[in-house]
């Protein structure tokens, strides 16, 4: 896997995005921001929010801060976000998944057919409403911290999609049970619990690794569409002043809440949403050239000899062969007309 260029690629990407975060953050601490209009020469040359220059590569908010140094912050919120919502649905929908295709096998298709119906249901509606009273500001402040509220989402998000994915692992699980070397298996006295360790789950493993890839990438999916509804990671900062009240915005700097918070300004500043959409779109790439890289790795392509002669030699011993066994043919066939 780490042979396949395509792989080191998207792995260096997402990790130069977490160990620059961590290191801008412990570095430099806030975010700079620009207060005062940009002068040359004493005159007043541009206003907040402030388009992209040589200074400010992404340009500036609506409040002057840097929109590259916002986006390097919320860079780790939403990746290990977004990996740990991933990691725990499918750590708990693999073994509910055997579980089903091996001890309620029985019952597994209207328990598959009930599961399905949750394909009707648009998951970011579903997650908006079970999110709300966890993440929206109450009149009062937060009664948690941040890091709290992000680990109730990691765990609510993780247990939306879960059966769905445990139904997906079920189905396939119970193609394997066909297979020759399973019934073989079961033949010789192999319990259930040994017919998953030492079959099923190799067998699932490329598989597996391929879904929870998948999984990622359905992660940074829905939290685009939650910040759209002005949900944010780690929790959504509401003004309650009725005069002068601020928009919601991402107390996190996250990617997602990014976004939703400046989606308003995709006509006059578009530079304000766009980012955000930027590095979300690079982190999704990023995670699709780590699944192919994986899957080119356990399915590598047969290699042709480049040993000319050796090839001559082979195909040269194949037509003395085929020429041998012709004259054995004919003289044969002459046999049986005698």
């Amino acid at each position: 896997m780490w042979k396949q260029p395509i792989f080191i690629i998207g792995f260096s990407i997402l990790a130069i995005f977490l160990f620059g975060s961590f290191a801008y953050e412990w570095i430099f601490g806030n975010v700079p921001r620009q207060l005062f209009f940009i002068k040359e020469n004493g005159h007043v040359v541009e206003g907040l929010p402030i388009s992209p220059k040589w200074a400010f590569p992404f340009g500036t908010d609506q409040f002057g801060y840097d929109m590259l140094g916002k986006i390097i912050i919320g860079a780790k919120f939403t990746i290990i976000a977004a990996l740990a919502i991933a990691a725990l649905r499918m750590l708990i929908a693999i073994p509910l998944g055997f579980i089903l295709s091996t001890y309620l096998r029985r019952h597994q298709t209207w328990i598959s057919g009930l599961i399905d119906s949750l394909h009707y249901i648009p998951l970011t509606l579903f997650a908006y409403f079970v999110l709300i009273p966890v993440l929206w500001m109450p009149e009062d402040g937060f009664s948690t911290g941040m890091w709290e509220r992000i680990a109730i989402q990691i765990v609510i998000m993780a247990f939306l999609t879960m059966p769905i994915v445990s139904v997906l692992i079920a189905n396939e699980s119970a193609l394997l049970y066909d297979k020759e070397y399973v019934l073989a298996s079961r033949t010789l006295g192999a319990g259930r619990f040994r017919i998953i360790w030492r079959h099923l789950f190799p067998q699932m493993r490329e598989k597996l690794a391929v879904l929870y890839g998948q999984q990622v990438i359905e992660t940074f999916v829905i939290l685009a569409h939650l910040g759209l509804l002005n949900l944010f990671l780690g929790g959504t900062k509401v003004s309650y002043d009725p005069l002068f009240g601020d928009p919601p915005m991402s107390i996190a700097y996250e990617w997602a809440g990014l976004f939703g918070s400046t989606f308003r300004y995709l006509l006059g500043a578009p530079w304000l949403p766009l980012t955000s959409v930027l590095f979300i779109s690079i982190s999704i790439l990023s995670v699709s050239f780590m699944i192919e890289g994986y899957v080119r790795s356990k399915n590598p392509k047969v290699k042709k000899s480049s040993n000319a002669k050796e090839k001559s030699r082979v195909v040269a011993w194949d037509k003395e062969q085929l020429r041998e066994k012709m004259v054995l043919l004919k003289a044969s066939d002459n046999t049986l007309k005698k």
